[in-house]
């Protein structure tokens, strides 16, 4: 095998490797876009924590530093209405955090959230045209799919479960992100909340190939060339990394995380839904373990987030975890420790090596 045998994303995307930098909001760069790019990938800019001109001037950037594709990635969630009764029992349950660190519990806290898709950032979208434009959490309203889908833009997104995959081509996305239950950050789930009945990529890849017309992205557990190569064995196009970019340089973590990180085991992580409100993978601490880690008190996606700041601030200043997300899926010990565009190489040549030394001579 010389080159990359199911082209189709190559050719979707304009791009020369298999491999898509996921976005990962609040850890991805735009150095690592540019990166990951640099190396013939695809680099993917998270919109989810900036405003409109934040993103745009991100764009203008990754433009100037590269002429590849870029991804940028939206968040299509629903925002809730106002619950002050379930932010009460939220600020309750944290009080005794707040206690123990000395700060007032019943302080006014800043509102925290992630945006989602709307008409304001689609201008941004129609403005700069990127080549590719991914969701997470299922699609946004149609008519903003056919304003993005006008650009020229490729739609993509994530599917936790072959349902999703098929409603997500049925909404007219060009591609199909399977998503396995290893891997780290926010599920991409929008049609269940039942996170017993997810699905792992070895068993959800082949099953989504084989129900979609669309070429697949596989995602999750998948953090070397070993990874890649069975990813391609079982049908996807390309694949979809986010965790090993972590330990890039181009990544902006807390120290803490990128701490927890470097001693992180297979079986370190767990779903948990106490930092934001959503389902997500991150390495186990101690408010995963007191509170959950999964909880019914958690307010509504994604205004859960705001009453942990201040506590999270103190904690992070004296080293401790105990209320950081840190995100990661199953696989982040396999991680190379290098610059994002290597790795991005990395991770396809490797993919040649392993499958050059299981062929027959």
């Amino acid at each position: 095998m010389t080159r990359w045998p199911d082209r189709r994303i190559l050719n979707l995307f304009g791009i020369e490797l298999p491999i898509i930098q996921a976005p990962m909001a609040g850890a991805s760069t735009v150095e690592m876009v540019v990166a990951a790019a640099k190396a013939g990938g695809l680099g993917s800019l998270p919109s989810a924590l900036l405003n409109v001109e934040g993103l745009r001037q991100a764009l203008h950037e990754i433009r100037g530093a590269s002429h590849a594709p870029v991804n940028v990635n939206f968040f299509s969630h629903v925002s809730p209405a106002e619950d002050l009764a379930a932010q009460m029992r939220w600020r309750a349950l944290l009080a005794p955090y707040f206690v123990d660190a000395g700060l007032d519990p019943a302080a006014p806290i800043a509102a925290a959230g992630r945006a989602p898709f709307d008409s304001s950032f689609c201008k941004v979208v129609e403005e700069l045209k990127p080549e590719v434009v991914s969701f997470h959490f299922g699609l946004p309203e149609k008519s903003l799919v056919q304003r993005v889908k006008a650009t020229g833009a490729k739609i993509i997104s994530s599917a936790t479960t072959v349902a999703e995959a098929v409603w997500l081509e049925k909404n007219g996305v060009d591609a199909v992100i399977a998503m396995g239950f290893e891997a780290g950050g926010h599920r991409g789930n929008f049609l269940s909340q039942d996170m017993t009945t997810q699905v792992g990529i070895m068993a959800l890849l082949p099953q989504v190939v084989d129900a979609v017309r669309v070429p697949v992205i596989a995602a999750g557990g998948i953090a070397d060339g070993r990874g890649v190569a069975a990813a391609l064995m079982l049908g996807a196009s390309a694949v979809q990394v986010g965790t090993a970019y972590l330990f890039c340089p181009e990544a902006r973590i807390p120290a803490v995380h990128a701490e927890a990180l470097a001693s992180v085991r297979d079986d370190s992580t767990a779903i948990t839904n106490v930092f934001t409100g959503r389902p997500a993978r991150g390495v186990v601490n101690r408010l995963m373990r007191d509170l959950g880690p999964i909880s019914d008190t958690v307010p509504a996606f994604p205004t859960a987030g705001g009453a942990l700041v201040p506590i999270r601030a103190m904690a992070e200043a004296e080293m401790r975890n105990d209320f950081t997300n840190l995100w990661s899926g199953q696989s982040a010990s396999l991680a190379l420790r290098v610059g994002a565009e290597e790795l991005t190489r990395a991770l396809y040549q490797s993919a040649f090596d392993v499958i050059a030394r299981r062929s027959p001579t």
